[in-house]
């Protein structure tokens, strides 16, 4: 090659995949969009490969750029953890993306990065929370370090660990009809109305998978984007829903909603995810090994 590669065109190169377009990228990067594009061609001649395919403003990485994807991360984060080497105290340095799906980043991860920063003073994480399958989507664009998340993940490209156990839950108001029973069966549940998640939930992906398909009719009232409006929803007597024990243990100390008794086994595992490809930092491998001893305590 005619130079070496620059930091900055790598960047500019894994921003564009992650973005999509030149004028995303450029906004991220705080650069121009010449600049931005400049650098990307300038990349792309030195390897003598196009790494996008360009389809009218959009640029679809293809699989000379997937191939680059992995190893440009690395890179980049190997210079992130040298410029901070000297910067932090501790042990570990760089800086963490974390995402979470909403059960687990509302409930768990505040908690587990409590401790986390307690266990190995490290202070530079970033948290996003959104449903499984827009995490899964993040770690696959190497946009996030790793995921927490509920949902059962099946993604050749994601390393997905058993993390802590959870139990669901079908809850209602306390002025329900159910709510008087001592025992709930499925049949009682028949016809009746449910609030759930949106697709690509995790906790959407539990109801349709083990309870739905014991019930002969069932309705959806509501299709809502986060546990808290569901729980509202469900103490405004719109109807029941199936989420988990943590996330609904205030509202039922609160005794908004009671949990009704069912002879269902309602465990569930959480995972913990990251690109099989994704360079495994001192930093990303001490949270992992973490996470996976850690207890969870209020």
């Amino acid at each position: 090659m005619a130079s070496a590669i620059a930091l900055k065109q790598l960047k500019v190169f894994v921003t564009v995949a992650q973005e999509g377009t030149i004028t995303a990228a450029a906004d991220k990067l705080f650069l121009s969009k010449p600049a931005v594009s400049m650098a990307l061609s300038e990349l792309e001649k030195q390897l003598d490969h196009k790494l996008f395919d360009r389809n009218n403003n959009r640029l679809i990485i293809n699989e000379q750029g997937k191939r680059l994807l992995p190893l440009a991360d690395e890179l980049l984060a190997r210079s992130q953890t040298i410029e901070q080497l000297f910067n932090q105290t501790g042990p570990a340095t760089g800086q963490l993306r974390i995402g979470s799906s909403d059960t687990v980043g509302n409930q768990l991860t505040p908690f587990l990065l409590r401790d986390f920063r307690r266990h190995a003073d490290h202070h530079q994480q970033s948290l996003f929370i959104a449903n499984t399958s827009h995490i899964c989507h993040m770690l696959s664009e190497f946009e996030l370090d790793v995921g927490l998340v509920e949902g059962n993940v099946q993604q050749a490209d994601l390393i997905s660990l058993p993390w802590l156990a959870d139990e669901m839950v079908v809850v209602a108001h306390p002025e329900h009809p159910l709510a008087k029973l001592n025992q709930v069966s499925l049949q009682d549940l028949e016809h009746s109305e449910w609030i759930l998640r949106e697709p690509g939930s995790g906790t959407r992906e539990f109801f349709l998978n083990r309870l739905a398909p014991r019930l002969a009719n069932w309705q959806q009232a509501f299709e809502l984007n986060t546990t808290e409006s569901i729980i509202n929803c469900t103490a405004a007597g719109l109807g029941l829903t199936c989420l988990s024990k943590f996330a609904v243990q205030r509202a039922v100390a609160d005794q908004r909603l009671v949990i009704l008794p069912l002879p269902l086994d309602m465990q569930r595992q959480y995972w913990l995810l990251y690109h099989k490809e994704k360079y495994q930092s001192p930093l990303m491998e001490l949270f992992i090994s973490f996470s996976q001893q850690w207890q969870f305590t209020v």
